[in-house]
């Protein structure tokens, strides 16, 4: 199946999800949502707090199973599936809390994670990280508890890569972070992109997310209300106001 085109490029769909509706208890969070991401494509999820981002990204990735709806990675129906499959399957997640091991050093933390990716592939070596994470090649004896919350996004980021993923799905990329080590977080997401991993970015930050995306989703309750390239949200001014208040 395929979907997103780059110029003459036509490539496959990795997450294909489809009429997603997904709950918290009576809470019905997603619905009807319809998700996909292509290969090589980057993507931002945007929408003010509470409209459904990270259970979105929850539910991709096998955190949250949907009540009605599939979610299919790399062709294969993945729906309900645990979360270590769907990770085997070339999906890396970096979530908002980060999940780093604070009892383990930065280089644990690293090689621990350290794998080939579905075709055999292992682009992301530890050296690779390393010279990406110059700030983490400092602090290598260090234990995750004892970064500053931007040594961990970027220790969490790192992480992610050294699965040599198909997909890295980032929630709130630069939230909280001092904007010197934000503005290295998103050097670090251009890089990604540039490597040819797909990205799903959730950020508050739109305007730095349309500068390395190719699409952009936006969802208010649960629902989808746009998506379409970046050069065509910034047309819509009235559009960001009306649903990410800027």
């Amino acid at each position: 199946m395929f979907s997103f085109q780059r110029g003459a490029i036509v490539s496959e769909l990795l997450i294909d999800a489809r009429a997603l509706h997904t709950y918290y208890g009576a809470s019905h969070i997603l619905r009807g949502i319809d998700f996909t991401v292509a290969s090589g494509e980057t993507i931002g999820l945007m929408g003010r707090n509470g409209m459904g981002k990270s259970t979105l990204l929850k539910t991709l990735i096998g955190h949250v199973r949907p009540r009605a709806g599939s979610v299919s990675v790399r062709g294969k129906d993945m729906t309900g599936r645990p979360s270590y499959e769907i990770a085997q399957r070339g999906i890396a997640y970096v979530p908002e809390g980060r999940g780093i091991f604070g009892n383990l050093s930065v280089v644990e933390n690293l090689r621990m994670a350290a794998r080939a990716g579905t075709r055999g592939q292992r682009d992301w070596t530890f050296e690779r990280v390393m010279e990406t994470f110059p700030r983490l090649k400092e602090r290598l004896g260090h234990g995750g508890q004892q970064l500053s919350g931007g040594e961990q996004q970027m220790l969490t980021i790192g992480r992610a890569l050294m699965t040599n993923p198909d997909v890295l799905i980032l929630d709130e990329a630069t939230e909280g972070l001092a904007p010197l080590i934000a503005r290295d977080i998103w050097r670090i997401c251009s890089l990604i992109r540039e490597s040819g991993i797909s990205s799903v970015i959730v950020d508050k930050n739109w305007k730095h997310v349309t500068q390395i995306t190719d699409r952009n989703v936006i969802l208010v309750k649960g629902e989808i209300v746009f998506t379409g390239t970046s050069q065509e949200l910034r047309a819509r001014p009235q559009l960001l106001e009306q649903y990410l208040g800027v």
